[in-house]
């Protein structure tokens, strides 16, 4: 894919796709918004999405089919067993990783579930280069620990280093040698890292950390769930593969990997999940497990529609074109947002925008949660619904404590062919005006705190009515605006 330069001195993404689905929006009053957050226990997970304008939650499950995946759900096989849907999914799936062996699963997270039920032991230890939420609980829940091998700069918000997602090979290692090899279950690699910002591994990183795994013989586990994005930035920032195509980086990195799991709700632009795996003892191992908490080895919980879905959209992210344009957003809004001081994670990751709330609201202290009071200050200033990513969507250790986050992000989510560019430019716009307002937000405290991933369900409150001072200024700043 060639860069596309305009004729004048304006420099934007260029969709390479037209929309011919709309859905109506609602933007609410600032004063329902307000009583909505407390409706939701100021947690944006529990916000009507009725009240909500840009929902970037997620990019989970919420992503634009396009108008040949729509179709060839038309096509689906529906039977129980032998289904031709499914042979058509896993075909693609061995065509792209070369593995033969697919284990469906209904989402993600029991894909997750089953590799921990699989492969890991009480009293063992996964590695991996930074851990996602769902499966370091699905890891504890087997009685397993985590250990974080990541690259100090991966934790840096700040940088302009290309792969903040790489793992610390030497550290790596040396916990395999102090733990013992008989103690760590299984090296896990995540392709666009969620929690930090979204940022990729390179290539050559993998390559590295698979010679590891096959030296002290461990298998290699790749979250593949952005996997669209890593590609994209392998392409875009690694000189080996800069004149690769995506199928070629694609078929690079799976030749890395031992088993490669992912959720559908993000690769393929669908609903659903999976596991790929390449020896037939390690299937034999893991798919029992599928029978018994999913379904049939041949939908996993998945509909076979969606499964169909999967397939061409599968075939899409090998399509330059289809996979830049949400990066390409995220960047925009990045730079946008660089430009006029606001903290943000750079440089632009995938999945979506960071903004950096430990220094966005540094008055407010970890414990009180900045990350979660910004998302709600966020959607109190636009009805723009993001999703904490800090302290909050970490868990208590086993003692009470609170372990406190790397770092304080509210992540806006850019779903992939979703949004129009004058919504990236209205988002930018309440950011700024909110940042003017900052030091209005206060921290939240618990009304009730589940004990596993609070994030989700948990509710919360203010410690004074800074909300409502927010939408007063917001009213004396715009007038009779929504």
């Amino acid at each position: 894919m060639s860069k596309i330069k305009f004729y004048t001195d304006l420099n934007v993404p260029l969709e390479m796709h037209k929309v011919r689905i709309v859905q109506k929006l609602e933007l609410l009053p600032v004063e329902a918004r307000v009583r909505s957050i407390r409706e939701a226990g100021f947690n944006t997970f529990l916000l009507q999405n009725k009240d909500v304008y840009l929902d970037m939650l997620t990019d989970s499950g919420v992503n634009a089919m396009s108008d040949k995946q729509q179709a060839a759900m038309f096509t689906a096989d529906d039977a129980y067993a032998g289904s031709t849907t499914f042979t058509r999914l896993q075909k693609k799936l061995e065509e792209l990783f070369k593995m033969k062996y697919f284990l469906p699963t209904h989402q993600g997270r029991a894909a997750e579930n089953i590799i921990c039920l699989g492969l890991s032991n009480e009293g063992q230890c996964c590695l991996m280069n930074y851990h996602f939420t769902t499966m370091k609980a699905h890891l504890v829940s087997q009685g397993a620990t985590i250990c974080e091998c990541m690259a100090p700069e991966g934790i840096e918000v700040r940088s302009n280093n290309p792969f903040k997602g790489n793992a610390d090979l030497k550290m790596m290692r040396e916990e395999i040698e102090s733990q013992g090899r008989e103690n760590i279950c299984f090296v896990r690699m995540e392709a666009g890292t969620n929690l930090i910002g979204g940022q990729p591994f390179s290539l050559a990183n993998l390559r590295s950390v698979r010679d590891i795994c096959v030296e002290y013989g461990l298998p290699l586990v790749l979250d593949a769930s952005l996997l669209a994005d890593n590609l994209f930035f392998i392409k875009r920032r690694e000189e080996e593969c800069k004149d690769w195509s995506i199928r070629e980086i694609t078929a690079a990195i799976a030749d890395c990997c031992d088993v490669i799991y992912f959720s559908a709700r993000k690769l393929g632009f669908a609903r659903g999940g999976g596991i790929c795996v390449r020896e037939e003892s390690m299937y034999r191992a893991l798919r029992g497990h599928v029978a018994m908490y999913e379904g049939f080895l041949t939908y996993g919980g998945m509909s076979v529609r969606e499964m169909e879905a999967i397939t061409i959209g599968l075939e899409e992210t090998m399509d330059e074109d289809y996979i830049r344009q949400s990066p390409e957003f995220i960047e925009y809004m990045v730079n946008a947002l660089v430009k006029r001081g606001i903290p943000v994670v750079t440089p632009a990751g995938g999945l979506g925008v960071h903004l950096n709330a430990m220094e966005f609201v540094e008055h407010i202290p970890q414990t009180q949660y900045p990350a979660c009071a910004l998302a709600a200050a966020c959607y109190i200033s636009g009805g723009i619904r993001g999703m904490e990513r800090g302290t909050l969507s970490e868990q208590r250790n086993p003692d009470g404590s609170e372990p406190l986050a790397n770092m304080e992000l509210l992540r806006l989510a850019l779903p992939r062919r979703v949004f129009t560019l004058s919504q990236v430019e209205y988002a930018i716009d309440r950011i700024v005006w909110l940042y003017d307002q900052r030091k209005k937000i206060s921290g939240l405290r618990w009304v009730e705190e589940p004990e596993i991933l609070r994030f989700f369900f948990g509710r919360l409150e203010p410690f004074n009515d800074w909300p409502e001072e927010l939408a007063e200024q917001f009213r004396k700043d715009f007038g009779d605006s929504l």
